[in-house]
This record gives structure tokens, sequence and C-alpha cells, in this order.
């Protein structure tokens, strides 16, 4: 019965639902996770229900897998004959994974082996041991910042010498240090100090191509812009086929026209498939583009890089054939200042222009002092009648999430009346949208990064008539 009551404890943690918050289980990292709780041994070992401490040391493998080992103190007594104490300790390895390990709230199971000793005080009639037992269990972590973890977990652990099942039940803090901050976006617009690229996902059963040299981050400018690629790939391939180099073509011609512009070439996925499986698949499908702009058009290496983000960023709905489609998908985000009327003419798909506009602590008003930046926007849309845009706020991670993605809205929803009151543009041109904390670009874990996930951007669809 004890078997499957802790079983069922661990499943019903592993299903519970998560928040919709940036991932925060991330491969590469390595952890310390202090606890306390208790510890219920088999009735037949009559000893007493203890508190216990211990400390776990982990490192992610993937955002989905990781490995523990784990060291823990039981100070106990018996509960017949001269009830002594009895000081008992675990020490396993244990293997976890993650589910939705993308959300602030991450369930998770959990399996090892290890051994456990009972140390026994004199007058006792128990004799000290040491056995090897089999853990088992799951339970989650709630991230209340980047890097800072509460976790509580369930154990049921099955002494191998004596066949006892007992159960640890605890709470602790997990500390993430290690690996890499993640990755700026590409799109929406540039930030002013990029970020690092994301970590790379663990190693799968096919060799890691060489990687390609990078480019540097585009230069922070007026603008940039995206050009979605609509090409299709052969399942788990990744070369380009003949009759999709006409859209490579694209990319290159306007990059020879603009010699001092850069691009970052992206790929994407649906969500057939595994998180790391997909996360290679669109880093190989980049860059055989990127090859293919070098080898075919004399493009230079140093003004591409190559970036996939796997099932991460969906434009559509992966429930359906065609909205699998349309994820599968190769974008090229290209720098460029924009001011020449000839480039803005030549403009393709999609303008994304960020804009640096703060605001004051929970408030949407919009500061004279910024008035300038959204003047961007205005000033473009004035001069492009044919053009429409998006307007998205975002916000740090202090508050809840609901709470954020209302004040997002909000302070999009500003920006979009100052346009229409200030610049005479329509408002069916426009439409807001607040994403809250969900798309973060920096850590939240300093002031720094919280001031760069606080921003507004524009993204402007250039239908523009000649």
């Amino acid at each position: 019965m004890k078997v499957r009551t802790i079983v069922g404890v661990a499943f019903a943690v592993a299903l519970l639902v998560a928040s919709t918050a940036a991932a925060e289980n991330r491969a590469g990292f390595f952890s310390l996770s202090p606890y306390f709780g208790g510890y219920t041994f088999d009735g037949e070992q009559h000893i007493r229900t203890a508190p216990t401490f211990g400390i776990r040391g982990g490192y992610n493998l993937t955002p989905t897998w990781g490995v523990e080992t784990v060291f823990g103190f039981s100070p106990a007594e018996e509960t017949k004959g001269s009830q002594v104490d009895v000081d008992s300790y675990t020490y396993r390895l244990e293997g976890l994974y993650h589910f939705m390990p993308e959300s602030s709230l991450v369930p998770f199971l959990a399996v090892g082996a290890g051994g456990t000793t009972l140390d026994y005080a004199a007058g006792s009639n128990g004799r000290d041991r040491t056995d090897g037992i089999l853990t088992y269990g799951g339970g989650v972590k709630y991230f209340i910042t980047d890097v800072v973890a509460v976790r509580g977990d369930v154990r049921g652990i099955f002494d191998l010498g004596y066949s006892y099942s007992n159960v640890e039940y605890t709470v602790g803090l997990s500390y993430l240090f290690g690996g890499a901050a993640p990755a700026a976006r590409a799109v929406p617009a540039p930030q002013a100090a990029p970020a690092p690229p994301a970590p790379e996902p663990a190693p799968v059963v096919e060799p890691e191509p060489a990687p390609l040299p990078m480019a540097a981050e585009p230069t922070p400018g007026l603008m940039k812009y995206c050009i979605t690629l609509n090409i299709e790939f052969d399942i788990d391939k990744a070369d380009v086929r003949p009759q999709y180099h006409d859209e490579v073509k694209r990319v290159a011609d306007f990059l020879k026209e603009y010699p001092s512009t850069t691009a970052v070439i992206e790929g994407h996925t649906d969500n057939v498939g595994d998180d790391a499986y997909n996360m290679r698949l669109s880093q190989r499908r980049a860059e055989s583009v990127v090859n293919y702009l070098v080898d075919n058009f004399g493009i230079d290496r140093t003004r591409l890089s190559a970036r996939g983000f796997g099932k991460t960023r969906p434009i559509a709905d992966n429930s359906t054939e065609a909205g699998k489609q349309r994820n599968r998908r190769i974008e090229a985000i290209i720098d460029c200042a924009l001011e020449d009327p000839k480039v803005i003419a030549a403009l393709p798909d999609r303008l994304c222009i960020a804009l640096k506009v703060q605001f004051d602590t929970d408030k949407w008003d919009i500061k004279p002092q910024y008035r300038g930046e959204i003047a961007k926007v205005g000033d473009f849309m004035t001069r492009n009648p044919t053009t429409t845009a998006i307007i998205e706020g975002h916000t740090d991670r202090v508050g809840t999430a609901d709470h954020n993605m209302k004040l997002s809205l909000r302070r999009a929803e500003a920006v979009v009346n100052y346009l229409v009151e200030h610049f005479g543009i329509e408002r069916s041109r426009l439409s807001a949208k607040g994403y809250g904390f969900s798309r973060p670009i920096a850590y939240n874990s300093t002031a720094e990064g919280r001031a760069l996930n606080r921003r507004i951007n524009a993204i402007i669809d250039c239908v523009i008539k000649k």
C-alpha cells in the first residue's frame, strides 16, 4: 500500500499544470539544493519518524533530463526496548525527468539507487548495518527567479537488505549556477546589449556538425527587418531542395546590394519529436542556408550567423498539418539603418522597431522623454500609409503572471493611443498585445536584466506600394 501511495503522489505532482513563463530548467546548469523534512521508517524497523536534513548536487543534461547526488541525515530513536538513539544516513544517485521545463512550475519524476546506514547508540539491541536502496518518487520546482527555485520532494526508499519501505518528504531551495545566459530574440527588434547565445542542447546519437564562424551581433541601430523564407525540408533532413533556391536568393540579392548589412538565419521546427533533437535539427537547417549563401552567392561568412530555435517559437497551431507546415520555417533577420529611401522601398516582409521606452513601476503613462522613440513608428507609418503594426508590451518578472500580462497590455495600448492621437494613424492599422514576462530576453535576477525585459516592440507589416 505504501509503494502505491508514493507512486500516486509522485504522478499527481508531475501532472500539475504549469504557468506560462520563460524556460527555467535549462541545460548545462549545475545546482545545489539544501533541504529538510521528515523520514518515516517501515513499522518493522521499530524506529520513530524523524526529521531529516540533507543536500542535493545536480546537473541538467538537457532541459528535460538531469542527474543528482543526494546525501541525507535523520537523527531518530527506537520505539521499543531501550529506545536509544539511531542515526540514519542515506546516499544515492538519482535521475530526474522534468515535465514542462519551459515553465516556472516544473514537476518531475525521480528514480535512483544508493545505500543507507543505521548507526545505533550503545545499549541498543539493534545492529549497525549498511544496505543497498532503490528510490522512486517525484516533486516540483517553482522558480522565483531564473536561478533560484523552491522545491518539494517525496521519495519511496526501498531497503534491499530487509525489504523495508521507507518514505522521505522534504522541502528546500535549489540554486542554479554555471551554464550560459539565454539568447536574445532576433525578432522582435534589436536590443541595446544582445545576450550571449543559448546553451547548446545535449548531444544525440548523430555527431555535431563543425561550428560555423559566428557573425558579430547586428549593430544596434534604428531598425531590423525579417524575411520569412518559404522553404520546406524533407523529414529529418537539412539540405536546401533545388526548388527553394530562389527563396534564398531573395536574401542574397539584398545582402549584395547593401554590403554593410548583416543577417541572422533562424531555423524553426514544428512540435513533432524531442525538444533537444528539434533544436539541433533547426540549427542544422539554418546552417545549411548560411552555407548556401556563402557557397553560391559569395556572401562573406562573417556577415552571417545561424541560430536554431527548435519548436520554441511557433507562429501557428501545431495541432493541424497546415500549422505545422507554417512552423517549419527559415527566417532571415537583417540588420540595417534603413535611412536610404531605396532601402525602405525594397523592404520585404516585416519590419521590427525596438522602442527604448521605460515606465514607472506599475504605471503605463508615457513620459515626455520617450515620445521621440514612439515618433520613429509614427513617422514611418505616416510615410508608408499601407503598413500596419502590432505594438507589443513586455515586462520583467516582478509580480504575478496575471498582473504583468494586464500591465504589459495597458502599456502597449498606451503607445497605440499615442500614435492615434499625435500622429493621426488610423486605429484600424494598429493592434496592441501584452506578453507579460512570458518572453524574456535577459535574466530577471539582476536589475539590468529586468530593465532589458521591460520593453515595447513595434512589429510592422511592410506592404509598401512602390
